[in-house]
């Protein structure tokens, strides 16, 4: 069982291995394909029905674990060194969880699991610590479950109290995944105080309306009626201030206040252009082992290759970022804009350092 010091310490050397040095290397090989994080989406099936979530579907096969392998192999030899395991839902085949999982720690990966957390148990939150999990982002939007959010932490209490009682044993890292929607704005603010009181960190992301450029026939919810709307807009405002506020006050967060800031432009459409590094330095293979540049463009039509031959054209990727980045305000790729320099990469490691 770890200690806070020693918990914290493996935590920051972890950090500094799998994601300042492959930092240093993609500005090394500025011209090339260096993903800092790959979301490897095994399965596109989920248990829940998120209405907001135009990012599963229960009728397509999941990833094969010769290509889940393969996958890693090939991030390896392109100086990834951080992989996250995406669906759907990924514990909807948890003993092939396990053999990624085990594979990509084996191969020197920070290896992290998104979940609802509705299929978590003591085993296999004991068998993913016992095969190298790094870090387990438990996706919750609200304290109890409504219409439409059913990630909520009352479902899945039994589950995150064992999780936080292995934390120690094992060395993972636990944050709460929150999506900040019209009717859950209060909520975030008590999730953020539970995660605190917890000494674990946050995660926001701003629910928005699938891009007109993707193919969404397979959404469930068309209306789509959890998206902010200008009489949100106030409240939203507050909201936000309110996390930057904590954060500065030393509450951890994944976010950078930056882009909590830009929070505020992208709901009212007027987001200004940002530094996307998607398909450069950071991108997603779906199960199937072809590639895409992030979440919002899943389903665009284009072909982007696959596992082992890539084919993210610099110009065809500038040529869709006109249509998407004014519309977008993707945390995974703000935060990796955030902190992608040698100014601010040593906040990033030392965010990791401060968890627990």
């Amino acid at each position: 069982m770890l200690d806070r010091i020693q918990y914290r310490v493996l935590n920051g050397i972890r950090a500094f291995r799998r994601w300042f040095i492959p930092f240093l290397y993609s500005r090394i090989y500025q011209d090339r394909f260096r993903p800092m994080l790959c979301y490897l989406f095994t399965d596109w099936k989920c248990n829940i029905d998120c209405h907001y979530c135009f990012q599963f579907d229960n009728d397509r096969p999941g990833m094969t674990l010769e290509t889940a392998k393969s996958s890693i192999d090939w991030l390896k030899s392109v100086g990834c060194r951080a992989v996250a395991l995406m669906g759907g839902e990924p514990l909807v085949r948890p003993d092939f969880i396990f053999e990624v999982i085990r594979y990509g720690s084996g191969k020197g990966f920070f290896m992290y699991l998104p979940t609802n957390g509705y299929l978590l148990d003591e085993k296999f939150i004991d068998e993913a610590g016992r095969a190298g999990v790094a870090a387990i982002n438990l996706a919750v939007d609200c304290v109890a479950p409504r219409r439409g959010l059913p990630k909520a932490l009352l479902a899945v209490e039994p589950q995150f109290r064992y999780l936080m009682k292995q934390q120690k044993r094992w060395g993972y890292i636990v944050f709460f995944n929150i999506n900040i929607c019209r009717t859950n704005i209060k909520d975030v603010k008590l999730l953020t105080e539970i995660a605190r009181q917890h000494r674990i960190a946050t995660d926001y992301h701003l629910v928005e309306a699938p891009l007109e450029i993707v193919n969404t026939d397979h959404f469930k919810h068309q209306d789509f009626n959890l998206g902010i709307t200008p009489d949100e807009y106030e409240e939203v405002d507050e909201l936000l201030d309110w996390l930057i506020a904590r954060e500065r006050e030393g509450f951890t967060m994944v976010n950078s206040i930056t882009h909590l800031q830009a929070m505020k432009e992208r709901m009212r459409g007027n987001l200004r252009p940002w530094d996307c590094r998607a398909g450069h330095n950071g991108g997603l293979i779906r199960p199937d082992g072809t590639l895409s540049p992030c979440f919002d463009l899943i389903t665009y039509d284009y072909d982007w290759g696959k596992i082992w031959e890539p084919r993210f054209d610099p110009n065809a990727l500038r040529e869709v970022k006109k249509s998407c980045m004014p519309k977008c305000s993707s945390t995974c790729y703000h935060t990796m804009a955030s902190y992608y320099s040698l100014r601010t990469i040593p906040q990033w490691v030392a965010k990791h350092a401060r968890m627990g």
